[in-house]
């Protein structure tokens, strides 16, 4: 049978062909599993069309470390452009086959039997096992308040930012200081824009400290290799804004106090609510700010006694310092007076699990796993934060990870085997 309503069976169907995905696939093909995997746009769909033309890794290249395919280029403790990344991720995808079948979206994933069926814009399949490698950046975070904004004011996303001049001439309000937010103003700025920043509570880290990269140190010290079990607030761990910085240029740290004092960004509180071209924020901006140093130094801290306990000859550095402070919380601003017209959206990403019909998630519709291993046998999530560790949604941990998986499905597909036999 053939057309919409054909079925066809796989043991294992992975959803999501990015770097998630594909790194279960690489494994389940070295294991000889059958699989197919389903991307409902192109591979690397996100990395490709996601990003605004100067995106680069804020992590340093080294840490790529994909199945079999390490960063293999000549500059480890730089970080990839764009461009680069997507060059990357398509070599590693070359260097095996996996059967991946690209523009296929899945609808709907339910129990059927023992197993699942997955129904697809290019037909119904059934699985013994599911893994889910879509991510948790399907829809992007607007608040309700934007929709009372005047209509003479462009507003986007952070997902479909590109470059300064797709904005209208004049000032940029951007909302939100997690790793996007803070890089696009700084993009803003080298343009020679003038830029509103609506700062929240995301943490910062420093770039280089005493003679490394701060992500160096931060490895050796044992931060990356720390399982969600053993942090000592998990809650806040999982629920935590990345620390922000830039690897833009070789590396920097972002500090927001400097591009307010050397670069005229005027920063304020959390956006609270907006009536026309009114806009108030919440007087949490010297709050916001300090909450970012007190991690900045924390981490500052943590590398220092790292390199005490060890014995380590590094350079010292001198004491962080409070460039600017604000005078005064300013809570309301005309958009119009301030020449403000245009607002970017950076305050992150709602995932949408609406089309998964199995009881996997908590009572807050959170994924509830353990290391990715579900309570209903043989459904698995992949590529999310704290998954196991830190770098479990990043590139660090993606191949200890998908591994840890593919010995579970392989576990699986072994019984079942000496089922039928």
């Amino acid at each position: 049978m053939t057309g919409p309503h054909a079925r066809n069976h796989a043991p294992v169907v992975i959803v999501g062909g990015g770097q998630a995905g594909l790194s279960v696939s690489r494994h389940l093909v070295t294991r000889g599993i059958e699989h197919v995997v389903f991307e409902r746009h192109r591979r690397f769909h996100s990395w490709r069309v996601n990003r605004w033309d100067t995106f680069c890794l804020v992590t340093p290249n080294w840490q790529c470390l994909l199945p079999g395919f390490p960063y293999d280029g000549d500059d480890p403790d730089g970080f990839m452009v764009k461009d680069e990344i997507v060059d990357y991720l398509d070599r590693f995808a070359a260097s095996f086959t996996p059967p991946l079948r690209e523009g296929v979206a899945v609808t709907r994933i339910g129990r059927r039997g023992g197993g699942y069926v997955v129904e697809t814009s290019a037909g119904v399949w059934t699985a013994d096992q599911v893994v889910i490698a879509s991510g948790g950046y399907d829809t992007p975070i607007v608040p309700p308040y934007a929709e009372a904004l005047d209509p003479a004011i462009v507003q986007i996303h952070s997902r479909d930012y590109r470059r300064p001049s797709q904005l209208p001439d004049g000032a940029t309000l951007v909302v939100g200081t997690g790793q996007s937010g803070v890089q696009i103003m700084e993009d803003l700025v080298r343009a020679g824009r003038k830029v509103h920043l609506a700062v929240g509570p995301a943490p910062r880290s420093p770039r280089k400290y005493r003679g490394r990269d701060a992500t160096d140190w931060l490895h050796d010290a044992g931060h990356y290799a720390m399982t969600i079990r053993e942090h000592p607030d998990p809650v806040k761990a999982v629920s935590q804004t990345n620390h922000y910085m830039s690897g833009r240029d070789g590396g920097h740290e972002i500090d927001l106090r400097r591009f307010a004092l050397e670069d005229g960004v005027s920063l304020y509180g959390s956006v609270d609510a907006i009536e026309g071209t009114r806009i108030r924020f919440q007087p949490d901006l010297e709050k916001n700010l300090n909450d970012a140093d007190r991690s900045y130094v924390g981490i500052r801290e943590a590398i220092d006694a790292h390199i005490a306990r060890n014995g380590i000859d590094a350079p010292e550095e001198p004491p962080f310092e409070k460039v600017w402070r604000p005078e005064r919380e300013i809570t309301e601003i005309d958009a119009p007076a301030e020449t403000i017209t245009s607002v970017v959206w950076s305050i992150g990403f709602r995932p949408d699990y609406s089309w998964i019909e199995v009881p996997v998630f908590d009572p807050h519709g959170k994924p509830a796993f353990d290391r990715g291993v579900t309570a209903v046998p043989g459904f698995y999530f992949v590529g999310l934060g704290w998954l196991n560790t830190w770098g479990s949604g990043r590139f660090l941990a993606i191949d200890e990870d998908s591994a840890h998986l593919a010995e579970a499905i392989a576990k699986v597909e072994a019984g079942r085997v000496l089922e039928r036999a």
